[in-house]
């Protein structure tokens, strides 16, 4: 009984050590909370990857994320996971792990410091102190069930990488803008984008970029420019203040109010505008209303 007692730990020992030397994931790892949904915190994580110079590997829907960050001769592998705690609030856990040393690391962490530990605390904390600064610019009320209205427009259709909205709209406002003015067409209200499709792996949208304008017989022909209406539906509304570069924040709140609430919804936003950042002010006075079509 005694030997198989001791067997039994040996073995146990040595699957311990295993799990521990060549499949657990991390040679360190590091959790926090933060105070935003996991589609905000992956976004705010893109734009961040481009400043530390690092390489988004793959990602797995919106709430895991794998980086690769060089810091000298090593190559650190982030392994990012986002999990929603409410309607506000992550947690948010990383695995870091030297692609080169891991072996030695592990075999050294329970007994010394690791090089990697202190880059890995600063470089993640580093990344905390950015997402809660860009959490300062920018506010997401969420209004409830409203109705999309039915309105009949101009367009211009686009696609491009989420973080790319805003650029093709400033591209085409002058156009639009020019072709009804000189053509006598009257306006209906403020400018709009109807997503049309998201692919939410590819960060990747196609999307149409509309001046709501009154029906005539007589709408000027263009090469570029569409006309379509958009009918009358029921929606998840939210109101969002600040850039309109990541007005798309308030699709994640938009999201989880339709997970809470048990709606069926389209992964089709769509955005009116009401201030025009040509000029300037206060970003976070900057309005828009943010609709989600519920099924």
């Amino acid at each position: 009984m005694t030997k198989k007692i001791i067997w039994t730990a040996l073995i146990s020992v040595i699957i311990a050590l295993v799990i521990y030397l060549f499949i657990y994931p991390a040679d360190y790892k590091v959790t926090f909370e933060a105070k935003a949904l996991p589609g905000t915190i992956n976004q705010t994580l893109k734009v961040w990857n481009t400043e530390v110079d690092g390489e988004i590997q793959s990602q797995r829907g919106i709430n895991n994320m794998e980086q690769r960050i060089a810091f000298g001769d090593s190559i650190h592998i982030y392994n990012w996971s986002f999990k929603a705690l409410n309607d506000s609030t992550s947690s948010v856990t990383v695995h870091i792990k030297d692609e080169n040393n891991s072996l030695q690391n592990r075999l050294r962490k329970p007994f010394f410091d690791i090089p990697i530990q202190k880059q890995s605390a600063k470089t993640v904390t580093n990344f905390y102190e950015y997402l809660n600064d860009h959490l300062d610019n920018f506010k997401v009320t969420y209004e409830g069930e409203s109705d999309l209205k039915s309105t009949f427009c101009a367009y211009v259709p686009l696609k491009g990488k989420q973080s790319d909205k805003a650029n093709g709209m400033m591209q085409n406002y002058t156009l639009l803008t020019s072709v009804m003015a000189n053509n006598n067409v009257e306006l209906n209200g403020p400018p709009f984008v109807e997503i049309t499709h998201w692919d939410i792996e590819k960060d990747s949208i196609n999307y149409n970029f509309c001046f709501p304008i009154i029906r005539s017989e007589k709408l000027p022909t263009h090469t570029i420019i569409k006309y379509k209406r958009i009918f009358a539906k029921k929606a998840l509304k939210a109101t969002y203040n600040g850039n309109y570069i990541t007005s798309d924040r308030a699709w994640y709140t938009l999201m989880r109010k339709a997970k809470d609430l048990n709606k069926d919804i389209q992964l089709t936003p769509v955005e009116y505008f009401y201030n025009n950042p040509n000029f300037g002010g206060n970003e976070i006075n900057w309005k828009a209303e943010i609709f989600m079509p519920i099924e």
